[in-house]
Formats: structure tokens, sequence, C-alpha cells
């Protein structure tokens, strides 16, 4: 069984978002304790292709270290950029990127992926 859930109407908004910029996909993965790392590992090595196709690159990819705030472990941290929205629901509705995926699903115990958008220190709201 598969620890990512979608939330479908976070899904319905991301499609329907306007912005057609470039953004981030912030991914927290913890693994699956029997063979979730090596599947997860083995989803990224075969789902680099899609990824490439839709212009996207991984920006960081990390293991997370010190947890100074909060108490919810992960196991990694990728940073994902993407050319757009459109270009990341491309890849996600593509019918051999979805085979793929069924080794990231075999792998995660829990995930949370948050698309974000880059703001300026001009847009930080003051106090």
């Amino acid at each position: 069984m598969s620890g990512i859930k979608n939330n479908e109407d976070q899904f319905k908004k991301l499609a329907a978002n306007p912005n057609q910029k470039p953004f981030v996909m912030l991914n927290l993965l913890k693994f699956k304790t029997e063979g979730g790392r090596d599947s997860y590992f083995r989803y990224i090595k075969e789902s680099a292709p899609f990824v490439e196709a839709v212009g996207a690159e991984v920006v960081y990819f990390g293991k997370p270290g010190e947890m100074l705030q909060g108490t919810e472990e992960w196991d990694l941290l990728m940073l994902v950029k993407y050319p757009s929205r459109k270009a990341f629901l491309k890849m996600a509705n593509n019918p051999d990127y979805l085979k793929v995926h069924e080794y990231r699903a075999a792998a995660v115990e829990r995930a949370v992926l948050y698309a974000t958008d880059p703001i300026t220190f001009k847009e930080f709201p003051k106090a």
C-alpha cells in the first residue's frame, strides 16, 4: 500500500492556476522500511527522461539532518524546478510516466509535495 495521498482539490487548483511561470516543487519523503529507498532511487533513474522532456530539473537533493523545529522526520528532501504548472501536469499525466511512478508509490511511506512560487523581498509583507 502506498503512503501517497493526492489532494485532488489542490491538483485542480494547480491545473487552474493562471501563473505559467517557472516554479519549484518541494518534495519531502519518508521511505518504507523494506525496500523503500531502493525503489525510490529506481524511480529517480527511470523518471529522469520524463522530467527532462518537460524541461524540468532537480535543483537540490539532500538528506535532512538535525531537525531544529518540528517533529516529522523525513528521509529525503528534493527541489525540482519546472518551467510551468502546465509542464508538470503534462509529465504527471503521461501514461508512460505513470508506469514508472509505481516505483515511487511502492517506495514512499508518506510524502509532501508543495508547488512553490518565488517571491522577492520587495513582495514580502512588511510588519
